[in-house]
């Protein structure tokens, strides 16, 4: 017997479900964690902005070409480098600078001194020469006669005064937009240096409260932690209940199977075995009554008074019975060995079996209890390891020489700083008074041109008077008057300005720029004792302030420029095994039974072992499908009974014909009473035969691959449960230790950067640059130089004016 096409397939879809579950069980074990989501990166907020030093940068301005023409005024003027040894004796022993070291480095200053001199001389003297020519009528009088060159040499002299009085204009409005740019970057600037030392200081007295508020942030990891841990041993049962829940469901159906096949099989043979007895005996009581009804049938057909009854007698002699069920084998046997089958109730068996593996989350849950409360105790414990590093940080003793060193200097700062909002003040009343005499004088030789046009314009006679023309000139000679009497004054603000700015610039700002004075700091026995900033600073040995300035700028931390690193080594005292060793220990070494599921008991397995040993596949199922391929009767009786009752009606012969009638309705009684009650029960025989004849050629090879199947499940769920558990285990160790790494590493990055950075003393440094040189410097430079220019060009004025005073006044010889 061969089996049939859709239960072969049914039964090798059922087999490669069950090696596809164990492959994939096996796959279980080196299943890779998840990647971590955006949920897995903690957030720390930035509580430290408020101390930091906000970053000066140099605002581009309008003025800006004027700045640049001034530096390189002053780097012509100032073309000596910076003076190391001039400056290391006036610090170190002041009262041995000799005069002419001073006089060789400042030789651009002396000269411009010299010429300010001869200035602040030379142009009063002239005033006061020119008072009295005019007292003598010898200047600023008349034109003696008239000339035709007249008309040109005034119109060049107007051309030549408006252009000197425009320059004038021009720069004393320089002179103020710059002056009062001084005074306000002036006060803000000032005021700027004793804040930002307080804020370093502030800064420096912070750490502590700074570390200690980063040790408080492992709030966060030790939340997430918590929370994680919560749900750690349902997501576990969970993990577990899904990977193993193909090959159980599997197993827990083969094993339906096998005992629905053992239900099947014991209706199916008790129907064989009744229906089998019960055809035979049918059979025994059909044959005498069928042996009688051929011999009547036969011998009224063989009646000469029979009409054309020779053609169905032949029929008749062939009326006999067919199968004989007494010939097919007995099941009695295999029905003994299977009697009293099933004794275990597998339906419950198998409720049970899936009922346990279904507790599996809930098993988990109630067994990973203690850990999960263990777990919380580690956490607490590393919790006080965390806060040993607030505990242990040993800054504030380092910085306090630099504390006190900044407050020393924010203290001795105060004097020089008002003394300088002092002398601003001065400056800028001074700047701004002289600055409205020169706009003045500007005034009057605009108001003298323009009269003196005017009256020329108007006067018919060169020789008449005209009171516009005298107006003019009298404007001019006002302002001529001015120009002399504050010109002194006007050189002296000048020279005390650019002698102040320049040397600013030339000595501080250009050498700062160019980083020479930290080479000049950095230098030993430039700096006296008492301003040992290495010391004082409480610098590295093998530092000094270019390197420290160099190492703060780029964000190092305070511990590599105060010597830290040696006995205080932050990336090991941040070391994660620290922290989470008991933590990671503890989840390695737990171990938990949580997939003992007992699918199939002792006496199911032997109701099993009994239907594979009971004999069902060795009975000759063949047998029974030969004997039923046989009728019950030979020839079949409603064709008979329907020839008989065709040839009743061919009869002349009425008895012939009634004895026709009545063998025909014999015949269909015995039809419709006998044969086709078993018929019934060959039909229900074949289809029992039918399910055993499929069923019996695997029985034994099913029975065993369940057996084994299940028994390899019970064994290997516990194994595998196991590996889950402790792949889901590790996967949740190292996601917890990534929320340690990554408390640590911002930890180390804040402590660094923010907490414990001394980028703030780099920024302040920058910031006095930006403030001294780029705020205050440049527009007082720029303040002298354009005031200096007024000043200058007021020669020319002076000169100009007193010529053309001559051409506003009436000629006294008139020439023709």
């Amino acid at each position: 017997l061969t089996e049939p096409p859709a239960l072969a397939r049914s039964g090798a879809m059922r087999a490669a479900g069950l090696l596809l579950a164990w492959a994939l069980l096996g796959a279980a074990a080196s299943q890779q964690c998840q990647p971590a989501g955006p949920g897995g990166v903690l957030r720390f907020s930035d509580r430290h902005a408020e101390i930091r030093v906000p970053a000066l940068h140099r605002v581009p301005s309008p003025l800006d070409p004027l700045y640049g023409l001034v530096r390189r005024c002053l780097d012509l003027i100032q073309q000596n480098p910076l003076p190391t040894e001039l400056l290391r004796t006036a610090l170190n022993d002041p009262s041995s600078v000799r005069t002419s070291q001073v006089v060789q480095y400042e030789l651009g200053y002396v000269v411009c001194a010299a010429v300010a001199l001869l200035f602040t001389v030379a142009v009063p003297v002239a005033g006061m020469c020119f008072c009295y020519c005019r007292s003598r009528r010898r200047c600023g009088g008349r034109l003696r006669a008239h000339r035709r060159s007249l008309g040109c040499r005034r119109r060049c002299l107007l051309t030549c005064l408006s252009f000197t009085s425009l320059v004038i204009l021009v720069s004393v409005t320089c002179a103020l937009v710059t002056s009062q740019r001084v005074k306000a970057q002036m006060e803000p600037g000032l005021g700027a240096v004793p804040s930002t030392l307080r804020t370093l200081r502030q800064h420096l007295a912070n750490v502590p409260q700074g570390v200690q508020m980063v040790v408080d942030k492992f709030e966060v990891p030790r939340k997430q932690i918590i929370s994680d841990l919560g749900g750690l041993s349902r997501s576990v049962g969970l993990s577990i209940h899904a990977q193993l829940k193909a090959v159980t469901y599997e197993a827990l159906a083969d094993l339906q199977d096998r005992a629905g096949d053992l239900q099947t099989s014991l209706h199916h043979l008790q129907i064989v075995h009744r229906t089998a007895r019960a055809l035979a005996a049918a059979r025994a009581e059909l044959e005498p009554a069928l042996r009688e009804r051929r011999r009547r049938v036969v011998a009224l057909l063989d009646d000469p008074r029979c009409t054309s009854c020779a053609s169905v007698l032949g029929r008749a002699q062939g009326l006999q019975l067919g199968a004989d069920y007494g010939k097919v084998p007995s099941v009695e046997k295999v029905l003994k060995a299977l009697a009293g089958l099933p004794r275990s109730d597998f339906a419950e068996m198998i409720r049970q079996g899936n009922g346990t593996f279904n507790s599996i989350p809930e098993l988990a849950v109630e067994r990973m209890a203690q850990l999960i409360q263990d777990l919380r105790g580690d956490l607490a414990r590393t919790a006080e390891k965390v806060q040993s590093i607030a505990d242990g940080f040993p800054l504030p003793d380092y910085t306090r020489p630099v504390s006190e060193a900044l407050g020393k200097a924010e203290r001795r700062s105060q004097p020089y700083l008002r003394e300088a909002e002092r002398f601003e003040r001065y400056r800028w009343i001074a700047g701004t008074v002289l600055c409205s005499i020169i706009l003045l004088i500007v005034a009057c030789n605009v108001t003298g041109m323009a009269l003196g046009a005017y009256g020329l314009s108007k006067r018919e006679d060169p020789s008449d008077y005209e009171c516009r023309g005298e107006a003019g000139a009298k404007f001019l000679l006002v302002g001529v008057g001015l120009a002399f009497l504050f010109s002194w004054l006007l050189i002296l603000l000048v020279f005390a300005t650019f002698l102040v700015g320049g040397n600013i610039q030339t000595l501080v700002c250009r050498n700062w720029v160019n980083q020479e004075i930290y080479k000049f700091i950095d230098t030993p026995g430039n700096l006296p004792p008492s301003m040992n900033l290495t010391r004082q600073l409480n610098l590295r040995r093998d530092s000094n302030l270019s390197s420290a300035y160099r190492e703060c700028k780029s964000g190092a931390g305070l511990w590599e420029v105060l010597q830290l690193d040696s006995s205080y080594d932050l990336d090991e005292h941040l070391r994660t095994p620290q922290y989470t060793a008991d933590f990671q220990k503890r989840l390695g070494d737990f171990t938990a039974a949580l997939g003992d599921v007992r699918l199939l008991r002792s006496e199911g397995r032997q109701d099993l072992e009994t239907f594979a040993r009971s004999g069902v596949d060795e009975v000759d199922y063949g047998r029974f499908q030969e004997e039923m391929k046989n009728p019950v009767v030979q020839t079949s009786l409603p064709g008979l009974a329907r020839n008989l009752e065709g040839l009743q009606k061919m009869q002349r012969n009425s008895t012939v014909a009634g004895r026709l009638a009545a063998e025909a309705r014999a015949l269909w009684h015995m039809q419709n009473s006998t044969v086709q009650s078993q018929e019934a029960l060959v039909a229900k025989l074949g289809e029992s035969v039918q399910f055993l004849s499929r069923l019996a050629p695997h029985l034994k090879e099913r029975v065993r691959r369940t057996l084994a199947t299940t028994a390899s499940v019970e064994a290997r769920l516990p194994l595998q449960a196991q590996q889950i558990l402790r792949q889901e285990l590790g996967c949740f160790t190292r996601k917890e230790l990534r929320y340690f790494a990554q408390y640590l590493n911002w930890v180390g990055q804040t402590l660094r950067e923010d907490v414990a950075s001394c980028q703030p003393l780099a920024t302040a440094l920058d910031n006095g640059r930006v403030i001294l040189c780029d705020r205050i410097a440049e527009p007082w430079n720029a303040f002298w130089f354009s005031l200096g220019c007024c000043t200058f060009f007021l020669i020319p004025s002076i000169i100009f004016a007193v010529r053309l005073t001559k051409h506003f006044r009436p000629i006294r010889n008139r020439l023709m």
